[in-house]
């Protein structure tokens, strides 16, 4: 059966792919992975993670693929004893000279995507240095990808979901040159997904803005629409592809635990035979719950064209608003005490999310103060029936849903 690999920023993330069924998990830690803009991962905390992540029989990969210099190095050795310790079940490497320290350890070695894998040669060398699975480079074909498989001596992984980059395999100067922070470092602070404008030496203008039809010429021209291939599980699976890796190392709990939910939903539907018979059915909804959290429009990839419609910025359909925080959970008849510092009114949708609970949606059908019903709330502690489990200080959240037009 394909994996299914989801990311995770922090421990919330974790326990969302978690609680939604991800096969296994990638987390970044600090100095060493591309998204070193976020809230990344202190290695101390990466046993307890992995300790979680294998109490409920899945796998833990850690993220090490950022260009590395010499005095980076030996800081890499330390941490990798620690990771070994821990007993984490991958690496994700790029540089070859840390795939030369990895060898070292007993810890198996994927190579990243930022390694631009697009052949079965390559994969045949990358083996004899040790590495037991690749990240095959987002600007193959389907195609293109199983003439690899069928030739290839070590396990593939390829994305099926999340941000496309403009540059091939991140391989990117614009954040380095207009703000020094290096994107093959893990720093990049994404000027392809603004507005341009471009001036000819004769004083003639392109201007490159948000686009309301897919005018190349009006749109955002370095700025690909995200990748979505929920609709083709069959097509990925039959390919033999051996994981499936969502994007996202950046994004929330509530993302995590949406999109972990809606692939594990296909790919289990497929796996029952069921997918004929029933996908029509299914489709429509987690296309709308993929398109609820952050997007920027979807389109496939290079699986079946090469790839022209450009973004159109995010495309949620809700903002979260911090409302208050859980201060006691009843398990017995599984009501959350709640404080709340913003309204809260019976028929919204809340999101709860906390470093075990990851992320639980529910809709308010109820609320009560001391035993009686109420409609709203504002400023005081409630209490709200709800399906999971939740946990105290867990923080809560309202959906609020945007314009249409966004």
């Amino acid at each position: 059966m394909v994996e299914l690999l989801a990311p995770a920023r922090d421990k919330r993330s974790v326990s969302a792919a978690i609680n939604n069924d991800a096969d296994a998990i990638y987390v970044g830690i600090t100095d060493y992975n591309m998204r070193a803009n976020v809230a990344n991962i202190d290695i101390e905390d990466i046993k307890e993670i992995a300790q979680q992540c294998h109490d409920n029989d899945k796998k833990i990969y850690v993220c090490t693929n950022t260009i590395v210099t010499d005095n980076q190095l030996d800081k890499f050795k330390k941490q990798l004893i620690k990771l070994e310790k821990f007993s984490v079940d991958a690496l994700i490497i790029s540089d070859i000279g840390m795939i030369n320290i990895a060898n070292k350890s007993s810890i198996p070695i994927h190579l990243s995507v930022q390694a631009n894998v697009t052949n079965s040669e390559a994969l045949k060398l990358y083996k004899e240095l040790g590495v037991t699975r690749a990240v095959l480079s987002r600007e193959l074909s389907l195609e293109q990808i199983k003439i690899i498989k069928q030739k290839s001596p070590i396990e593939i992984e390829t994305f099926v979901h999340g941000a496309m980059c403009v540059a091939i395999s991140g391989r990117c100067f614009l954040s380095s040159y207009f703000y020094n922070r290096d994107a093959n470092c893990g720093e990049c602070l994404q000027p392809c997904r603004q507005e341009w404008k471009l001036s000819s030496t004769e004083n003639k203008e392109l201007i490159l803005s948000q686009a309301e039809s897919n005018d190349i010429e009006k749109s955002r021209l370095l700025s690909p629409r995200d990748m979505c291939m929920i609709e083709h599980i069959p097509d990925l699976i039959d390919a033999k592809i051996d994981s499936f890796k969502l994007e996202g190392r950046a994004r929330p709990a509530d993302y995590v635990s949406t999109v972990t939910s809606c692939y594990r939903q296909a790919i289990n539907l497929y796996e029952s035979g069921k997918w004929d018979e029933l996908s029509a059915e299914y489709i429509h909804g987690w296309l709308n719950e993929l398109g609820s959290v952050f997007n920027r429009g979807f389109d496939t990839g290079f699986y079946y064209r090469v790839p022209k419609k450009t973004s159109y910025d995010n495309k949620a359909t809700y903002r979260k608003m911090d409302i208050g925080q859980v201060t006691n959970f009843y398990k017995k008849i599984n009501v959350a005490e709640i404080k709340l510092w913003e309204e809260l009114n019976v028929g919204d949708t809340i999101i709860i999310q906390g470093n075990k609970t990851g992320s639980i949606t529910e809709t308010i059908d109820s609320m009560q103060i001391d035993g009686k019903n109420i409609e709203k709330a504002f400023k005081e502690s409630v209490g709200i029936k709800i399906n999971g489990v939740v946990r105290e200080n867990d923080h809560v959240y309202k959906k609020v849903p945007l314009e249409e037009e966004n």
